[in-house]
């Protein structure tokens, strides 16, 4: 059987990466990913009745051990670890390690009626927004002349 030439690494990744992970470049997409700033998970965020909801793509975690939600000051953060729970895969496109995502809450979120449930690899945190006060109708204040003789 006849092995496939192998790559060989570019100079210019060489001088960046001189000790590239073993078995690169016989799997270049899996090892680009090992270079990826972009350690991340998906969200989204959207308005329903009196809640602002955020909604994060966390498949496969366990929310009780892997899964942290906290809030500082008016920043919701929601921080996640991925552990290998088996032996080492010779190849992977998984991400392990932990990972954190921060959000702006609305300036009328109730911080204190917030909620967080996971299901079926979706993690959705509730946060209440009351509406505003409605604006108080004009009053005229009536003005008393103490020039006016009395």
């Amino acid at each position: 059987m006849v092995k496939p030439a192998r790559r060989q690494v570019p100079a210019a990744l060489r001088a960046i990466f001189p000790d590239p992970p073993a078995g690169w470049p016989d799997s270049p997409r899996a090892a680009l990913q090992a270079f990826s700033s972009a350690q991340t998970f998906r969200v989204e965020e959207l308005v329903r009745d009196d809640q602002y909801v955020i909604r994060a793509e966390l498949p496969g975690l366990d929310p009780a051990t892997d899964i942290e939600v906290t809030i500082d000051g008016k920043t919701l953060a929601i921080h996640a670890d991925r552990r290998r729970r088996d032996d080492e895969p010779r190849q992977t496109e998984f991400r392990y390690g932990p990972v954190t995502r921060s959000v702006w809450l609305p300036a009328r979120a109730d911080v204190h009626g917030i909620t967080a449930r996971y299901r079926n690899g979706i993690l959705e945190v509730s946060i209440p927004v009351p509406a505003p006060a409605p604006k108080p109708e004009a009053i005229r204040i009536p003005i008393e002349n103490a020039d006016a003789p009395g």
